[in-house]
């Protein structure tokens, strides 16, 4: 009996590790999948924008009706490289990291203006003004998405298996 027990709580200490590692792993492969060839992140572009832009405050940042105007513009021109719902796609990175979610509204606005065209992010000046800061408006809408590593852990064991442990505490 002793044995067993021995070996069941090994079992669940090598679940724990285990769990663990693929967590931390996920962590690292979300960051290499953020860098360009050269080491750098896709989302130091943001930095690059000007003072004068990143100091630029959202006009319609109070408006509801512009999350929702972004929204069908954000599936328009975005969604197709960025994904349906901002978190990365094929060609472009999410747009639900803290990076993003955190800039000043003017960074997005002036990245939305001129583009990253070397990286693939086309210029969109040619977009009205309201309808890029109606984007801008979305974008920050949809918050920072939660990560495996965020939400609680899955159970590992059936429940019948728990019910084991219980017993013979």
């Amino acid at each position: 009996m002793k044995s067993s027990m021995a070996s069941l709580s090994l079992t669940v200490v090598l679940l724990g590790v285990s769990f663990v590692l693929s967590a931390k792993g996920q962590q690292n492969s979300a960051r290499a999948a953020v860098q360009d060839t050269k080491g750098q992140s896709v989302y130091d572009e943001l930095s690059r924008a000007p003072q004068k832009a990143r100091a630029k405050r959202n006009p319609l940042e109070k408006d509801s009706e512009a999350v929702a105007a972004g929204r069908i513009l954000f599936e328009q021109h975005c969604a197709e490289c960025h994904g349906g719902a901002a978190q990365g796609g094929k060609k472009g990175p999410s747009l639900r990291v803290a990076d993003v979610q955190d800039a000043e509204p003017g960074a997005l606005f002036w990245i939305l203006t001129n583009g990253v065209v070397r990286k693939g992010m086309p210029v969109w000046s040619k977009l009205p003004e309201p309808q890029r800061w109606q984007i801008v408006s979305y974008i920050r809408s949809l918050g920072v998405a939660p990560t495996q590593a965020d939400s609680p852990p899955a159970k590992s064991q059936p429940p019948e298996t728990m019910d084991l442990f219980s017993r013979h505490r």
